[in-house]
């Protein structure tokens, strides 16, 4: 280890292979699945919108089926999981390079340079393929975030979330309360409004014409809508990754299981319930105005701040997971070291094995996305815009919210495939390639 005094950077470049942590690659995996599924809804551009202008009102009892649960598992509730393993990962990045002797504002230098490239590669994803980019938002609330706060004491840290959690629900509940107030809650809302699909623009013919919306798009997400979380409470799952980094929940779940189980739990529970009132509007099974289940009405700002619990549980879930999976092997190593010279029915010990090995590559495999999920989160919308959209071959025409998600599997399932062949040569994904040597420049190759 090379050691530097004042703010000279120490000369070591990112994550070493044996430094990561099986639970965040495991859970960015998964996050990447729920991410591709969650963007299936703007792609089925000729499909009818209900009053929430976002997922398709028609379709058999199949895709209401599908509706209905993306609604309740993954309508907002996926981009709080994204944010929480960013700041947990900023934090990761943050103190392994002040372990290793560089200087805190060295090490905030990395990231704010890995923040501005971030957004730089967001607005051109957006541009290009897809307007719905999270990378360049997410770079903006890092740049921020990690400027005020990367260096903050733990208890400032929990003094911000407080503070944060108190804005979300202040925002969320103020124009309820009002509307309550005024006996016109059914009526908060503006079911007329332009469905929010259209703002993604796969309904255009024209590529030009296409992209220019969706740099206007981009551009609202990454800088409006970040400020808008900023300052409405927004980021406090991003504050929560890190201090859970410096507690790291997410490398010993072990030793954090009460905290894991107790996320879990409420926070799914919470997610669920939250979204089921808007869920069951949205297929007919509960008869509220369609102002309340506009995108600003009474439902939908339900929906959206119970999401943050159930990202917050997904992570939980995953961490609790990785700990019954890894003490799950240790177990059937020893078992088997113990089983080596002793006779034991070579039947049974082949059993054992196919059924450990397969999991293990399914482990393997999908925190191999994990590992690459700027790569494979880019290659979906590769996979996606130029086939789907009315621009390129228009099969998001011909399709429904059922088979929809069967075309998201089945692309997440193909970087599967191609991250696990990545893993298996031990390269890195092209994006985080790319992204490292912009960070670190050449030293990134070796560190």
């Amino acid at each position: 280890m090379t050691t530097t005094s004042g703010d000279t950077p120490v000369r070591r470049g990112g994550v070493r292979a044996e430094e990561r942590a099986l639970a965040p690659d495991l859970a960015r995996g998964i996050m990447l699945l729920l991410i591709v599924l969650s963007n299936t809804a703007f792609h089925l551009w000729a499909a009818r919108r209900g009053p929430s202008g976002w997922q398709p009102a028609d379709g058999s009892w199949l895709d209401h089926a599908v509706q209905f649960t993306m609604i309740i598992m993954l309508d907002l509730r996926v981009y709080p999981l994204f944010a929480f393993l960013f700041g947990y990962g900023m934090m990761q990045l943050f103190l392994r390079q002040t372990a290793a002797g560089n200087s805190e504002r060295g090490a905030a230098r990395i990231l704010r340079r890995r923040s501005l490239w971030l957004i730089v590669i967001g607005l051109l994803h957006s541009t290009l393929l897809m307007a719905g980019d999270i990378v360049g938002y997410y770079g903006v609330l890092s740049l921020v975030l990690g400027l005020v706060f990367l260096r903050r004491s733990e208890r400032a840290l929990k003094r911000w979330i407080c503070v944060g959690a108190v804005l979300m629900v202040f925002f969320a509940a103020q124009p309820v309360v009002a509307a309550l107030l005024r006996g016109e809650l059914g009526t908060l809302g503006d079911a007329g409004a332009e469905p929010g699909f259209l703002a993604y623009a796969a309904q255009e013919g024209n590529w030009l014409t296409a992209a220019g919306t969706r740099l206007e798009t981009g551009l609202f997400v990454t800088f409006l809508a970040s400020a808008l979380a900023l300052v409405g409470g927004g980021y406090v799952v991003f504050l929560l990754g890190f201090w859970a980094a410096r507690r790291r929940v997410l490398e010993e779940p072990g030793r954090h299981r009460t905290l894991l189980r107790r996320t879990a739990v409420i926070g799914i529970t919470v997610g669920w319930l939250g979204a089921l009132p808007a869920a069951l509007a949205h297929v007919g099974a509960l008869d509220v105005p369609a102002d309340a289940q506009s995108e600003e009405g009474a439902l939908t700002l339900l929906r959206d701040v119970t999401g943050n619990a159930a990202g917050l549980g997904y992570v939980a879930a995953v961490a609790l997971f990785v700990h019954w999976w890894s003490s799950r092997r240790a177990s059937a190593g020893s078992g088997a070291s113990g089983r080596a010279g002793g006779g034991t029915s070579a039947g049974v010990d082949a059993g054992a094995g196919v059924e450990v090995g397969v999991g293990a590559t399914v482990v393997t495999a999908v925190s191999a996305v994990g590992k690459r999920s700027l790569s494979c989160y880019l290659a979906h919308s590769l996979l996606f815009a130029p086939v789907l959209a009315a621009w390129g071959l228009g099969l998001g025409e011909h399709l429904s919210s059922w088979t929809m998600a069967l075309f998201a599997v089945g692309v997440w399932l193909v970087t599967v495939a191609g991250a696990y062949a990545l893993e298996r040569a031990g390269r890195r994904g092209p994006a985080e390639a790319v992204l490292r040597r912009l960070m670190y420049g050449a030293r990134g190759k070796t560190g």
